[in-house]
């Protein structure tokens, strides 16, 4: 319960019966009449008014004495009707405004209510136009898949990602315990180094990594000139030395994508088998959630390469083509059988965004 004085909760209550019983218009009440922003929540004032029917008494006791321990029915009830009411308010303040402890919080929420702790997943967000472009996509690939029976191992997906040297520090996780402050401070760059990497991932295969950079090692912006030399001297001899003329070749909207010299440097390579904007097959915009180097690639090469901290652009760069040589086919198959899921979910979501998706590999 909220920490208020006793004419406070004395006043709380005297608000509360004064407004029939109306939360909001106590909150009202309570704030033009104390000049102040905030006013009790709705449990407090519930749990006030109840203690003083109860008891007669409002006193606020030591926090160690009067707050419940047992997972009672009544405790797991209230527990329950806090939690549907606000999903998202911490535990320390959720066990304040109950009267209940943290302990006893935490093991009816897990052990009896069954209930765990989620973050909010980001996603961009989708303009009204891309809802039925994702579904178009959907069901093109849905109708291909039981046309050409192999379609899901014939399609190449593609993407570019950008992996800093620093690779990020978490400051919530950096803790160093002593008995006076050490002073440390982690330094970092105003413009950390990074590598940006292009990969295309299909079932059997990952076509990559390819580096950015210029003759003498350094990092590039990705252009249309350059994502073309890309496509002429490294993808289409991989394409080419493995037989896969006739594969499919998806890319997203990026500008250096879908400008015409390289649609038109991409058709020939891939004759009615273009899936890009622009292309023969339009590809729906803000759409990583379908694309396995978003959903999965770029994440898992993440969790591995900065395990042995590299200190130059060398090392992060051997530990990329480290990492993603050692993806095996097996998990790749699962990840394009993973893509055919999340394409019949985004048809069955009518194009929205998908939910509660997880890929284990």
């Amino acid at each position: 319960m909220e920490q208020y004085t006793p004419k406070e909760r004395a006043e709380i209550v005297q608000l509360y019966i004064q407004n029939n019983f109306s939360i909001v218009l106590t909150q009202r009440a309570f704030r033009k009449k104390n000049k102040v922003k905030s006013a009790p929540v709705k449990n407090t004032i519930k749990s006030l008014y109840a203690k003083f029917v109860n008891t007669g008494n409002l006193s606020n006791a030591s926090h160690a004495s009067r707050q419940r321990t047992r997972r009672s029915d009544e405790n797991i009830e209230a527990v329950r009707a806090s939690i549907e009411e606000t999903p998202s308010t911490s535990s320390y303040r959720r066990s304040q405004e109950l009267d209940i402890s943290r302990t006893t919080l935490r093991r009816i929420i897990h052990k009896d209510l069954k209930m765990f702790p989620y973050k909010i997943q980001m996603a961009q967000k989708l303009n009204p136009a891309d809802y039925p472009r994702r579904l178009n996509f959907g069901k093109w690939a849905i109708e291909m898949a039981e046309n050409e029976l192999d379609f899901w191992r014939k399609l190449i997906m593609s993407d570019e990602a950008h992996f800093s040297l620093n690779g990020g520090v978490n400051k919530q996780n950096c803790r160093f315990y002593a008995t006076e402050n050490p002073q440390l401070i982690e330094e970092q760059p105003l413009y950390d180094q990074k590598v940006t990497v292009w990969c295309g991932v299909c079932a059997n295969m990952i076509i990559g990594p390819y580096f950015f950079e210029d003759d003498d090692g350094a990092t590039t912006t990705v252009n249309g000139e350059r994502y073309r030399a890309m496509i002429t001297d490294f993808v289409i001899p991989i394409i080419r030395e493995n037989d896969m003329d006739n594969f499919w070749f998806q890319q997203d909207g990026a500008t250096c994508h879908t400008a015409r010299p390289t649609i038109n440097l991409l058709r020939p390579f891939f004759p009615g088998r273009l899936i890009s904007k622009n292309g023969d097959v339009d590809w729906p915009p803000r759409s990583p959630d379908l694309t396995p180097p978003d959903f999965y690639l770029w994440g898992y090469l993440k969790s591995k390469v900065y395990a042995n901290k590299p200190k130059t652009l060398a090392q992060l760069k051997a530990n990329i083509r480290r990492e993603t040589a050692a993806i095996s086919s097996e998990t790749l198959a699962k990840v394009m059988e993973n893509v055919e899921k999340r394409v019949h979910l985004a048809v069955k979501a009518k194009g929205a965004h998908l939910r509660d998706l997880i890929f284990k590999y």
